[in-house]
């Protein structure tokens, strides 16, 4: 059953990534301006700290979205890849003056490392996604940094992908490791509920 689901993710990762080349320059900016908008109004809701993450290639949302959430006054946490397999560590998240280059082609924050338990602390987490289903199940790259990093979040903080409308989807392939996020954030949807999520 493992290499089945495994065979079935890496499917769908091969035509999400392929969905994600095909859009116009254009949509995704549109886009990107979109989700910014919606988590500062989400943060606003759920106060900080706020675990974000700098998009990367082509996943939803820019830089601006974390520069949005500065912006507006709340405290962000930006992940820092550990040299091991493990959870992510974090650091704050000052202005872009404050970045560097760090592994898997993200930038990452050059200040104080605050371990893998600040997230323990955030009041929102966002969280990158090729796409999620109605249930929570998330479909990340394969790493396994977030599944490894979420169950240390406090319960009740909402977990959220950021995501193209498109990308969020009745059922995908899941494994018991596979740690489920409790919305979506989409550029013309919105703050969208996952799952048994009650957060208003």
């Amino acid at each position: 059953m493992g290499r089945a689901v495994l065979t079935e993710k890496n499917r769908w990762r091969t035509a999400l990534i392929a969905a994600r080349e095909a859009l116009p320059p254009p949509v995704r900016a549109a886009r990107a301006v979109a989700l910014a908008g919606a988590a500062v109004r989400l943060a606003g809701r759920t106060g900080g700290p706020v675990c974000a993450y700098l998009p990367v290639g082509l996943e939803p949302g820019s830089p601006e979205l974390v520069d949005a959430l500065l912006a507006a006054g709340h405290r962000v946490l930006l992940p820092v890849v550990p040299s091991t397999p493990g959870p992510l560590d974090w650091a704050a998240y000052t202005g872009p003056a404050s970045l560097h280059a760090g592994p898997l082609g993200l930038r990452e924050p050059t200040g104080t490392r605050l371990g893998p338990a600040a997230v323990a602390d955030a009041r929102l987490v966002l969280v990158p996604a090729l796409a999620a289903d109605r249930t929570g199940a998330r479909l990340g790259r394969g790493g396994g940094y977030y599944d490894r990093t979420l169950p240390l979040a406090a319960p009740g903080v909402p977990l959220v992908v950021v995501l193209n409308d498109e990308e969020l989807v009745e059922r995908l392939p899941a494994e018991p490791h596979d740690r489920r996020v409790t919305a979506a954030l989409l550029a013309d949807a919105g703050h969208t509920p996952l799952g048994n999520n009650r957060f208003p």
